[in-house]
């Protein structure tokens, strides 16, 4: 028998029932309001591409993306973060294919997606990797190394165009120096600065979890690597300095990522900043890892999505970016207390 004193009966009686355990699990539940759905854009407007790193995930184009989205609408998906894919004939070093109406995936797909689905929040993830021929995040100088300032400018040219065409959340995932600041300048000079959210990808990290993501993408660095300018893993202190500098600089929300791996970063983000939605992004890798796990019989998959979505939720995520969120809008649409 358990020796006790009067005040330490344990701890069992107070999760026996579902009912207990969902008292003792506050703010952990998911709703489509706790989900925001990345969408990968082709050039191509026909474009319905298997993605071989990313099971089940498929790149859209400007004729394919409204039916794909008309049924995840219908059962209540609330956010997208769109995400071009250009093709390698209008890469440069400039990115000047990011922002021009002729040759962007993006842009006539913003103007179609606000016209067909005016409740549709529509978020564009801000980074220039996709559209250069180096593929890494900013401009660079003669050697090879990031020129900021250039970049921070070419983002908020970006930015604002992204803006004009109907775009409501600038989600700028460089990780440049000073790039929220110009950015919100930007969009105040163009009279667009209280008609759009910017979104900061603020603790960004250098990570191996994003390669189905640069397959998915075609936006893999020619040369090098992106470790000047994500973040080392083992850096809780300069995530730290990182969100502190986006909050300085007007961001409006905050993000983390990878997701999983970063849980310690999002607690303390969110301790520090309770005020800021905060999101994280559980990224391409995550999304695959578990899709392989559940396919050799490790874990059931519905199980573990539950699981991670909970502990996101719990270390203090509001919003979770994830690749999942036609899966889950279906559960809670079959089942409404699934994710509680």
């Amino acid at each position: 028998m358990m020796k006790h004193s009067s005040s330490n009966f344990g701890i069992h009686s107070g999760y026996f029932h579902k009912v207990l355990r969902e008292w003792q699990s506050p703010n952990t539940n998911v709703s489509p309001s706790n989900l925001m759905y990345p969408i990968f854009i082709s050039s191509d407007p026909n474009a319905e591409e298997e993605i071989v790193s990313m099971p089940e995930v498929k790149r859209w184009g400007l004729n394919t993306v409204e039916s794909h989205l008309k049924p995840l609408v219908d059962l209540g998906l609330k956010a997208i973060l769109l995400f071009g894919v250009p093709t390698d004939t209008v890469k440069d070093e400039t990115a000047s294919s990011a922002d021009d109406p002729e040759r962007s995936p993006v842009i006539p797909v913003i103007q179609l997606i606000r016209k067909t689905f005016p409740n549709l929040l529509v978020a564009c993830d801000v980074c220039l990797c996709a559209y250069t021929s180096h593929g890494h995040c900013g401009l660079l100088q003669k050697n090879g190394t990031i020129d900021n300032e250039k970049s921070i400018k070419r983002l908020a040219e970006m930015s604002v165009k992204f803006a004009q065409a109907g775009c409501q959340v600038i989600a700028p995932s460089d990780m440049m120096d000073g790039r929220i600041l110009e950015i919100k300048k930007s969009l105040e000079q163009a009279d667009l600065l209280r008609q759009v959210a910017v979104l900061s990808y603020a603790a960004k990290f250098s990570s191996c979890f994003y390669g189905p993501f640069r397959a998915a993408a075609a936006s893999a660095p020619a040369f090098g690597d992106r470790k000047a300018y994500q973040l080392p893993c083992g850096s809780a202190g300069l995530a730290s300095r990182a969100v502190d500098r986006d909050v300085a600089e007007g961001a409006d929300m905050l993000m983390v990522k990878p997701a999983l791996a970063y849980l310690d970063v999002i607690q303390r983000v969110k301790e520090r900043y309770p005020e800021y939605p905060l999101f994280a992004y559980q990224v391409s890798g995550e999304y695959s890892m578990m899709i392989q796990g559940a396919s050799c019989g490790l874990f059931d998959l519905d199980t573990m999505i539950d699981e991670t979505l909970t502990s996101l939720r719990r270390a203090g995520t509001d919003v979770i970016i994830t690749y999942f969120t036609p899966r889950i809008l279906k559960r809670l649409n079959s089942s409404p207390t699934q994710h509680k």
